[in-house]
């Protein structure tokens, strides 16, 4: 299966994928809240809006905007690919440095969280189910 990075057939098989594994993941300890705007997107309205919680302990990652974010990240769909699905940092870091990735709020935040957030076997186990069904052309 091979599916649309974000399209909601995309969005619904990779919620199922975390929830499978949830109850192992250790807690991020770093409590959170980012609104993403993705931009350039091939479907609807070229736009989507989704956030990141970790408020919870654990990694929620879900459609729709939160009221009172810590930041908001706005990025291309090719970035937010690389970030979510491949876990390319030199092209997530090469988008930063040149502009590609903007944030309004708090990035010392953003950065905690990034830092506190597993890259253990589990972690590496989810991130390869979703890169398993992610249509990268």
């Amino acid at each position: 299966m091979s599916l649309p990075f974000l399209s909601p057939e995309w969005i619904e098989a990779a919620r199922e994928i975390r929830e499978r594994y949830s109850a192992d993941t250790a807690p991020i300890e770093v409590a959170v809240k980012v609104n993403q705007v993705i931009t350039e997107v091939p479907f609807d309205d070229g736009e989507l809006h989704a956030h990141i919680d970790t408020s919870n302990g654990d990694l929620d990652l879900e459609l729709g905007h939160l009221d009172d974010p810590d930041a908001t990240i706005t990025l291309s769909y090719e970035t937010a690919r690389a970030f979510l699905v491949e876990r390319d940092p030199a092209k997530v870091m090469q988008a930063f440095m040149s502009g590609g990735i903007q944030v309004d709020g708090d990035l010392m935040k953003i950065m905690a969280m990034q830092a506190a957030t597993p890259q253990d076997a589990l972690a590496t186990a989810v991130a390869e189910e979703i890169l398993a069904i992610t249509d990268l052309d």
